[in-house]
């Protein structure tokens, strides 16, 4: 059976804690989008055949893990890598996804996700798969996910503690410069475990307030104004963590765009996306255009090439079809 699986990006708008002087490690807070994504077909093969050479490497795993011989896949679309919209998580998951629907069989992917190393900090990506939608979730207990994680096979992806469907009406602006990508692999790791060993635990208390108080509420609600305001507050406090390994609250030359999109009536809560340099801010559709122009506005005033997109939130997981 051929199959296809579409799956989208998602925003990471920070985590809970990183500080291991609270119970609980990270705690994801994204959002799923429906645009960009990865679109995987595939059908049953012998062994992995893949043109892709990072696919094919997710196939061959995920094959191992499902106890299938193997797949034949082709790569429609894929995601920016290490740009801040969770391309590994959703490309390796997509792929698992695929592999497993096309044996006619369960792909599990919230129990497989770990086999595939993914979801190790945040289950925002995972979760986001699943489901689509506003997602937080519940972080990992501090005395297991110490500066360093387990090893593999002695976690789980975080449970969701709570997920809310965004208005169809909303947009969110991202902009993409083009810089240097974000820290992925060892470099994340070495990154991660400093920021953990000198987090300010206080910052940890101001996220829960914020996040319990302003902006689990918008999202429930959905109140666009309240939910941008606070999430990107919720941002900023996550960026002063990081500002000694990223120089500066955000990564150069995000702090430069959210800067001169911070003042624009058409754009609420202007962030960064995990390490970036992806650059988010939320508006509604009847201001996209409004949105778009300030957007490209402020790359050129910053002096940076790059795109801009207007992309829905999507509420909804990843799509599984016959192609």
């Amino acid at each position: 059976m051929r199959v296809r699986v579409d799956a989208g990006a998602r925003l990471h708008v920070g985590f809970q804690n990183l500080s291991l002087a609270h119970e609980r490690l990270y705690g994801g807070v994204g959002v799923g989008l429906e645009e960009p994504g990865v679109v995987i077909e595939a059908e049953p093969a012998e062994s992995v055949v893949c043109d892709d050479a990072l696919i094919a490497d997710y196939a061959q795993r995920a094959s191992e893990v499902l106890g299938v011989d193997g797949a034949k896949l082709t790569v429609e679309e894929t995601l920016p890598r290490h740009v801040g919209l969770g391309s590994g998580t959703q490309t390796a998951l997509a792929t698992l996804a695929a592999v497993a629907a096309a044996h006619d069989i369960d792909s599990r992917v919230r129990e497989h996700a770990p086999d595939l190393n993914r979801g190790g900090r945040s289950g925002v990506g995972v979760a986001t798969f699943e489901a689509g939608g506003f997602v937080v979730d519940a972080g990992h207990p501090t005395e297991r996910f110490t500066t360093a994680p387990p090893e593999s096979g002695e976690w789980e992806v975080p449970a969701v503690v709570a997920r809310h469907d965004l208005p169809e009406t909303w947009r969110f602006v991202l902009v993409l410069p083009d810089a240097e990508p974000g820290r992925s692999g060892e470099t994340e790791d070495e990154s991660m475990r400093a920021v953990v060993e000198r987090a300010d635990p206080a910052v940890a208390d101001d996220l829960a307030t914020l996040l319990v108080r302003r902006l689990l509420p918008a999202a429930a609600e959905g109140r666009l104004e309240s939910f941008g305001d606070a999430a990107g507050a919720f941002g900023r406090l996550n960026g002063a963590w990081y500002a000694d390994e990223q120089g500066g609250v955000y990564r150069p030359p995000a702090g430069r765009l959210i800067d001169a999109l911070a003042d624009q009536p058409s754009v609420r809560g202007v962030g960064q996306s995990s390490w970036g340099p992806a650059v988010y801010g939320v508006t509604d559709a009847s201001l996209a255009g409004e949105a778009r122009a300030a957007a490209e506005t402020a790359l050129k005033e910053a002096g940076v090439d790059g795109t801009v997109e207007i992309v829905a939130p999507r509420n909804e997981g990843a799509r599984i079809s016959l192609p």
